[in-house]
């Protein structure tokens, strides 16, 4: 890990602005919502009238996904006739990447003009009281990564030094995604979420530790892209798939194949209930 200097803080925020640029060049859309979909959560499509769907390899300076489940898209288009852009699939601390380098595609949508976060993941159940398949909306979050996206020098221009997470997840947004969730008959939790670093999975003991911090769910990402995009005064909602549940007295075996699995068969609900929110969203930041 690297802390920012002030000429590699100069260079980040040119990348950001050419990675941008290029964007809103592809497409007339300027959305103000913008999606993340974690591990396995495609199936945007039957959702989404897409404008253009961008390659992050074509984007200039943008990272590039390596883990299975993750395609490695941006869609700019429409959900439900509201204007959204879509990254399907994101980049992890344990591929190698730097905090600032997960951080730079939030600085970029907060540049394109995004306002509102609707972040994703497939996270592991601590809370007994979870079932696989089920969606937890996340209420607030634990950094157990050691790290932070806003070491080094701080770049003023997307926001302050020391932003304020005091309600990291917006309370109006976990209001809404709740209401629709009754609406569409789709059960939800409400939780919080732990972000470890990964890549190995969790031990029975590390289970129980991380419960009794407070945790409901675990996984290996989202909080580098909440802080950031607080950071720039973006609005943000948290929903986290389960994919499985971690009982330390009786702890099977956790595969990758397995987690990706779960989630396409129950991930549907989870982007309905995307599609539902942004509407509502869009709905209540317009009065």
């Amino acid at each position: 890990m690297t802390f920012r200097t002030q000429h590699e803080a100069q260079g980040e925020l040119s990348h950001i602005r050419k990675a941008a640029e290029h964007v809103l060049l592809k497409t007339n859309l300027r959305p103000k919502t913008a999606v993340i979909l974690g591990t396995g959560l495609s199936g945007i499509g039957q959702f989404m009238e897409a404008d253009v769907s961008l390659p992050y390899g074509e984007i200039p300076s943008f990272p590039v996904s390596t883990v299975p489940g993750h395609p490695g898209i941006l869609h700019m288009g429409r959900i439900g006739g509201v204007e959204a852009a879509v990254m399907e699939g994101r980049f992890h601390l344990y591929e190698g990447y730097e905090p600032s380098e997960i951080a730079l595609p939030i600085r970029v949508l907060s540049m394109m003009g995004i306002e509102r976060l609707v972040v994703t993941n497939s996270a592991g159940g601590l809370n007994p009281l979870f079932a696989a398949g089920e969606i937890m909306v996340i209420h607030d979050h634990i950094n157990a990564t050691g790290v932070n996206p806003l070491l080094g020098v701080n770049l003023e221009v997307a926001g302050p030094r020391f932003p304020d997470m005091s309600r990291a997840y917006d309370r109006t947004f976990i209001e809404i995604a709740e209401a629709e969730a009754r609406r569409l008959g789709i059960y939800v939790n409400r939780g919080v979420y732990i972000g470890i670093l990964g890549p190995s999975l969790e031990t029975p003991a590390e289970t129980r530790m991380y419960r009794s911090f407070g945790a409901d769910a675990l996984g290996m990402s989202t909080v580098m892209e909440v802080i950031a995009a607080r950071h720039a005064g973006i609005r943000v909602l948290g929903l986290s798939m389960i994919a499985n549940v971690n009982l330390p007295d009786a702890m099977a075996p956790i595969l990758i194949d397995d987690i990706i699995a779960t989630v396409a068969k129950t991930g549907d609900d989870l982007i309905r209930l995307i599609a539902a929110v942004i509407k509502r969203m869009e709905e209540e930041t317009d009065l």
